[in-house]
């Protein structure tokens, strides 16, 4: 347990994992990385990324006992953002292959050659960029209403994000959720971490060019994209036509009735559904 009180908010987070999970801490280059585990030790290794704005792998509580129970997961924190994950000094990642040089780190410290990949958001930008670094190394690949990937934000998605991101504060970070889910009901504790998370002292994330088309269209990698229908974040339809034009071997669905930032531990059925039926396909 953690005294803090982002600490104690993840803990309570964490706490909706399934009672099999291991915290585990791989050294990296950039620092401790802090790995959430899950499932059978034999089972081939599922690696997620959260979204950024202060997720954490904590956030894939609603999907961690049905994935672990085909695939031995592998929740983590973003090195130099919001969670458990350390950095050395000021080594935080500040390019795309910073990035990708922690993921092949992590992956060899795991002792897993290759795995499946998944993010969110940010963090499914991320997982783009490692599978067009290293496509042995990933079987599958999903984005999860993924950002920067193949359409830019929505202009009212910035200027309502730009005071928060400005000057985080618990209140901020609520009245910007609550605008971008609609209102949603969302669960209290989760949301309590994410307003934790605004005192946060983060690095500045690494950002950068949307994944060249060409190297898109070259990814022999099979992915999934799932967008999120009330998405205000961008053009969800946008998302998909794009991604279909450049990746040979996409799918793609929309998850009705939710938005970007409710994904994943809204957990919609169909959510959970997509991401198993695909890991677990010819």
């Amino acid at each position: 347990m953690h005294s803090s009180p982002f600490g104690n908010a993840y803990d309570k987070v964490l706490a909706k994992w399934p009672a099999d999970r291991e915290a585990l801490t791989i050294a990296t280059p950039l620092g401790d990385t802090r790995v959430n585990a899950c499932g059978p030790r034999d089972a081939p290794p599922l690696l997620l990324l959260p979204g950024g704005g202060g997720a954490t792998s904590a956030s894939w509580y609603a999907q961690a006992a049905e994935l672990g129970s085909v695939r031995r997961v592998y929740g983590v924190d973003l090195i130099g953002a919001p969670g458990l994950s350390v950095p050395v000094g000021d080594r935080h990642p500040r390019t795309v292959a910073d990035l990708t040089a922690w993921l092949d780190a992590l992956l060899d410290a795991l002792g897993a050659d290759s795995a499946d990949l998944g993010g969110h958001s940010y963090g499914a930008w991320i997982a783009l960029h490692y599978a067009l670094h290293a496509p042995a190394r990933i079987r599958r690949l999903f984005l999860l209403d993924p950002t920067r990937c193949f359409a830019g934000y929505k202009a009212a998605y910035l200027l309502h994000a730009l005071p928060m991101l400005l000057r985080p504060s618990t209140r901020r970070v609520r009245a910007f959720l609550e605008w971008e889910t609609g209102g949603a009901a969302l669960d209290p504790d989760w949301l309590a971490l994410q307003e934790a998370a605004a005192g946060f002292p983060a690095a500045k994330p690494v950002t950068g060019p949307r994944p060249a088309p060409q190297a898109l269209r070259a990814l022999d990698t099979r992915v999934l994209l799932l967008v999120a229908a009330n998405s205000r974040t961008h053009d969800h339809q946008q998302v998909m036509a794009r991604a279909a034009e450049l990746l040979p071997r996409v799918e793609t669905a929309v998850l009705p009735d939710v938005s970007h930032h409710a994904l994943p531990q809204a957990a919609p059925a169909a959510l959970t559904r997509h991401l198993t039926d695909f890991l677990c396909g010819p």
